[in-house]
């Protein structure tokens, strides 16, 4: 009888330590999932719809995200991501500010001062034409990214210049450009290709 009652008890002890393994197994797999599903927003401005559609395919690339133009974002909405993606064209060339001749201009000064981003991470992306304007290509991505900057954002998303055909960008630091840069009217057959490699590298840097 003893013997029995000895073997019923290992049992019911083996049968509580098996039962506990699926329960810790589940917990990892739930805190995994949580930080894949962090918050990224995608903003841009345009003017002719060249940068929309490349913010479509940087969209594309991540899979879930939604662009959407920086002039219909609320701050609370900015502010609530744990990271951004923003992307605007050039018009003003040369320009020490206001470079884009989109909303962004307006933002960039009368927005982005009043709103804490510090320690936020930043990728930056551009759209310009580098054979028309080649001495000021993207120009208005590295305003995008002196700004953000300043406000104490962690920025992401360095490319090599190689495979363009321009002589000057302020866009430029170090011999890379600061983000992904595009051109719709010269190379709008390489767009879909840079969005997903620059996704790849982001994810590959932690931004995301």
């Amino acid at each position: 009888m003893f013997s029995k009652a000895l073997i019923a008890a290992v049992l019911a002890a083996s049968a509580d330590g098996f039962a506990f393994i699926p329960k810790t197994v589940g917990h990892t797999a739930s805190t995994s999932k949580s930080a894949l599903n962090m918050s990224i927003g995608l903003y841009y401005s345009t003017s002719t719809g060249n940068t929309e559609t490349c913010a479509g395919y940087i969209a594309e690339a991540a899979g879930g995200l939604e662009p959407e133009d920086i002039g219909d974002a609320s701050d609370d909405e900015v502010t609530g991501h744990d990271s951004l993606i923003i992307g605007a064209p050039t018009w003003h060339t040369d320009a020490e500010t206001e470079r884009s001749g989109t909303t962004w201009d307006d933002w960039l000064y009368n927005t982005l001062p009043n709103l804490d981003l510090d320690g936020k991470k930043v990728a930056v992306f551009g759209c310009g034409d580098q054979e028309s304007y080649s001495d000021y290509y993207c120009d208005a991505a590295g305003e995008l990214y002196d700004l953000f900057e300043a406000k104490g954002c962690k920025m992401f998303g360095f490319t090599a210049t190689e495979g363009y055909n321009h002589q000057g960008s302020k866009a430029e630091r170090d011999g890379k450009f600061i983000g992904a840069m595009f051109d719709e009217d010269n190379q709008y057959d390489e767009s879909e290709g840079r969005a997903k490699a620059w996704i790849d590298q982001l994810k590959s840097e932690g931004f995301m």
